[in-house]
């Protein structure tokens, strides 16, 4: 049994008295409190993380491997307790594509991510017998956000340490209980000081970027910040992963069956309420199924409940924050402002508790309002019209960005030859932001450069050392 068994255990675990407080999104209650970190608390780690790596960097892949199996398994011995301190910091709801989900994502990355071949191979014929061996970096700084914080933090540990490196993770400051709680989970398996956490505000998470001891950075988060990373990281050549923001589109085409794709159109868009990087944030409809898809979509938006997400019944949730909540809030009232038809949502209650933002869609949109060409971040969903395809993929890919994208239509050959016109890392195909472990997934244009997942992910967290000869 795991000694993190129930939630009182793990809070128990990751919460120090006299702390940082933290308050849950729904309901405006105290979870707990942390101690939180400092430069001197990163350099500490830093240091201990290396000399744990030399002795995990010797093990074999198929030991290092075992250890991924072992972290997957304690993960989902303590799946509950992991799914409601998720649910209670973050705010996403227990059910749906939310809590449970996202801690069952982080055993079956673990264990996706050690099923992989070795990147490792050699190339014979008769002039040259090359072998090209992944070797490992050293130590690897991940720089994880609040949306899906045990989800994505385990996309960048997993590959890091299946290729043997050590971790030091900077958690958000909005979500730090959820990655404390991971790693504690983790490292009841794994050697010590090869998976850390520093918790701490942007100077720590600034020191992680430009620290000369760390070999690698792997961030997600906002494309503002992944810049001001790559100017702080020249100095020591870091190597980067960055998937940054994106304002993903979404292209229905004429042929396509309305009632058909409307329950995967809305949770392409409204996946954890919104707040996703590839989520699908703008919709383009042919003006033949325009009132028809708007239909469809009002119908599963009311029959999808948003409340506090300890409710069992609820689907989506709360804003993480007040931040995120005022900028959700300011784009849809600017499209309000503008005429735009507000068919659902747009009306919230600013003096209830929590960050709820109603579920918003919003049709008759100018397709350069601030609510189309800026990414929202939340639970409001413009829907723009169009007579002509090729200005839809014109407009699909105008924005400097190109994290995903989507065609929606009955026939799958002519949705291949749109989708091949879209400039995005991924062009998904009836459906939105479905990501796979086995698949390689990163972004263009602004949306950032290097992929995650798959062997390619796992080259990311190494060096090739070729023995030629």
């Amino acid at each position: 049994m795991s000694q993190f068994s129930t939630y009182a255990d793990l809070l128990a675990a990751v919460t120090t008295d006299g702390g940082s407080p933290v308050h849950d999104p729904a309901t405006g209650e105290l979870i707990g409190t942390y101690t939180v970190g400092t430069v001197a608390d990163l350099d500490h780690a830093v240091a201990t993380a290396r000399v744990a790596q030399k002795d995990f960097a010797a093990l074999k892949d198929e030991e290092r491997c075992e250890l991924l199996l072992k972290a997957a398994d304690a993960v989902e011995a303590a799946a509950e307790p992991l799914a409601e301190l998720l649910s209670r910091e973050q705010g996403k709801p227990l059910n749906g594509p939310n809590a449970r989900f996202e801690v069952g994502a982080c055993a079956a990355w673990l264990r996706a991510t050690a099923s992989f071949e070795s990147p490792d191979y050699t190339a014979v014929d008769d002039d040259i017998t090359a072998t090209v061996h992944y070797r490992p970096l050293g130590v690897v700084g991940a720089i994880g956000p609040w949306n899906w914080p045990m989800m994505i933090t385990t996309w960048q540990f997993a590959p890091a340490l299946r290729m043997g490196n050590a971790v030091v993770i900077k958690p958000s400051e909005y979500t730090p209980l959820s990655v404390l709680a991971l790693a504690a989970v983790i490292n009841d398996v794994l050697p010590a000081n090869l998976l850390q956490v520093v918790t701490g505000d942007g100077s720590v998470g600034a020191a992680v970027t430009s620290h000369p001891d760390i070999d690698k950075i792997m961030f997600t988060g906002s494309t503002a910040t992944g810049k001001k990373i790559v100017e702080s990281s020249a100095a020591n050549l870091h190597r980067l992963t960055l998937e940054l923001g994106g304002n993903d589109a979404g292209i229905v085409l004429d042929d396509a069956d309305p009632a058909a794709i409307a329950g995967d159109l809305f949770w392409g868009a409204f996946i954890n309420t919104g707040q996703t990087c590839a989520a699908m944030k703008r919709l383009y409809v042919p003006e033949s199924l325009y009132d028809a898809v708007c239909d469809a979509l009002v119908e599963v938006a009311k029959a999808s409940p948003m409340g506090v997400g300890l409710e069992e019944e609820n689907v989506l949730g709360p804003l993480q924050n007040q931040q995120q909540f005022d900028i959700v809030d300011r784009l849809v009232k600017s499209a309000q402002d503008s005429g735009a038809r507000v068919l659902l949502g747009g009306d919230p209650d600013y003096d209830a508790p929590g960050y709820f933002y109603p579920t918003t869609l919003v049709a008759d949109i100018d397709p350069e309002n601030p609510l189309v060409i800026e990414e929202q971040f939340g639970p409001a969903l413009p829907i723009i019209k169009y007579t002509d395809l090729d200005w839809a993929i014109e407009q699909a890919n105008k924005l400097d960005v190109g994290l995903g994208s989507s065609v929606w239509s009955s026939d799958r050959d002519r949705a291949r030859e749109v989708a091949a016109r879209l400039e995005a890392g991924t062009t998904w195909i009836n459906g939105h932001g479905g990501v796979d472990p086995r698949v390689p997934f990163g972004g263009i244009k602004s949306s950032g450069y290097g992929v995650e997942f798959g062997t390619e992910g796992l080259k990311g967290l190494a060096y090739p050392h070729i023995i030629n000869g």
